[in-house]
């Protein structure tokens, strides 16, 4: 049996392998089938209690000490199905996973329940939903992803990002009257809607302020990136694009020495990838100081290092880490961006699945995380900025703009103005 850390992957060596996900109080648990460009096709590929069964994918309930559990056929998964994600969140209504530690065991579910893998996210707190574990295909091979990526804002939020659509209505409105709303809110793509479904458990009572959810949630954020400023202290935070995090906790600074963990992973049937991780340094007036990458690995007098090249974005847990010691910084150097290239020259539209995430360096916790959730044909994107401010605090900034430079050189300029 192997213990998994979030991001550690390994393959799977049965073909049927069932998840279930136990904690010290009752959770709903579900799985979403997504494509390629990690949605949903149709109301199909959302198996939960109330849809038991899905194109190679079974729920099952569990009872007393037997806690859910979702199995996977993988032979069975139709094509085009790139992974199935598995979710969970506690059963009563409007409960975070805060002092819960839900553990998802994987089994082969045709040799007698033989564990292959378990997996407990860490340091959870005011997330109120989880994507635990994803079953995905790579190669040829199916594998098992530990997750851990949880989502403040219920299950509600997992469903606005897999293209879920959601919607709780009265009690006593009649079956004709729900499909309207729906329409105008899809233009391009319906989403998915499961009137009244009892998915959302208690997240819909945070989201009841904006009946639209469905439609909005992520925009306002990203929208209004100096309305308000998000702090640490409810815990690990997800960032959109330009929405920004002050790295403080209880007022104080949180921290002196952080990690940036970079990953990605080759888009759906493509071949590896070979992407390139950096820091870029400025002075308070844009001014270029250095720039740490494979081909120099330490810069500022060891204050930032950089863990190496990976070849092939394949593997357990993050690619490349960037290892910064806020403590150590020179005054000197107030900005920090963080980019990934393509050296070899393939686009962004062959990687799936890049992300950033911020890590607290002593304690291995992850503090900040942004998924780049769209791509564009360019070689190289600036995924997120380190700010010192003149109170001393740090600030990081999720950026997600994409530029043609296959180098960390060609990245300079265009960073320079992300600052």
């Amino acid at each position: 049996m192997t213990a998994m850390t979030p991001g550690s992957n390994l393959p799977l060596n049965a073909v049927r392998v069932t998840v279930d996900v136990a904690a010290p109080v009752r959770l709903d648990v579900s799985a979403l089938l997504l494509t390629a460009d990690g949605k949903v096709r149709s109301d199909a590929d959302f198996i939960f209690f109330n849809q038991p069964t899905g194109p190679g994918v079974t729920y099952r309930s569990g009872g007393g000490s037997t806690p859910d559990s979702i199995t996977v056929d993988t032979g069975a998964v139709p094509p085009g199905i790139e992974r199935i994600v598995v979710t969970a969140s506690p059963d009563a209504a409007g409960q975070s996973f805060q002092g819960i530690e839900p553990t998802a065991t994987v089994r082969n579910a045709d040799g007698g329940g033989a564990v292959i893998a378990a997996f407990t996210p860490p340091q959870l707190g005011t997330e109120t939903a989880l994507v635990v574990v994803e079953i995905y295909q790579r190669g040829g091979v199916w594998k098992v992803r530990a997750v851990g990526q949880g989502y403040a804002n219920g299950l509600a939020g997992i469903a606005t990002d897999f293209g879920v659509s959601v919607e709780e209505e009265p009690a006593p409105a009649q079956a004709v009257a729900p499909p309207a709303p729906p329409a105008p809110a899809a233009p391009p793509a319906p989403p998915v809607t499961y009137p009244a479904s009892p998915w959302l458990g208690g997240a819909t009572t945070p989201a009841a302020p904006a009946p639209a959810a469905p439609a909005a949630p992520a925009a306002p954020p990203a929208a209004a990136p100096g309305t308000g400023k998000i702090n640490l202290d409810k815990g690990r935070v997800s960032l959109q694009k330009n929405q920004t995090v002050s790295l403080v906790k209880g007022g104080r600074p949180l921290l002196s020495q952080v990690k940036m963990g970079l990953g990605w992973e080759p888009a759906f049937r493509g071949r590896d990838i070979d992407l390139d991780a950096s820091v870029i340094a400025y002075g308070p007036q844009r001014n270029h100081i250095d720039s740490c990458y494979f081909g120099k690995l330490s810069i500022l007098g060891g204050a930032i290092k950089h863990s190496g090249d990976n070849l092939t974005g394949e593997g357990a847990g993050d690619d490349e880490v960037i290892v910064v010691d806020l403590g150590r910084i020179p005054a000197d150097a107030t900005g920090l961006v963080f980019t990934v290239n393509s050296f070899s020259g393939q686009k962004f539209t062959e990687v799936a699945k890049a992300y950033c995430r911020l890590i607290d360096a002593a304690s291995g916790e992850e503090l900040v995380r942004f998924d780049l959730t769209g791509a564009e044909p360019q070689t190289g994107v600036m995924m997120a900025k380190l700010i010192k401010q003149f109170s001393g605090e740090w600030e990081m900034t999720a950026i997600g703009d994409f530029v043609k430079s296959r180098t960390v050189r060609g990245m300079v300029k265009p960073a320079a103005q992300a600052l």
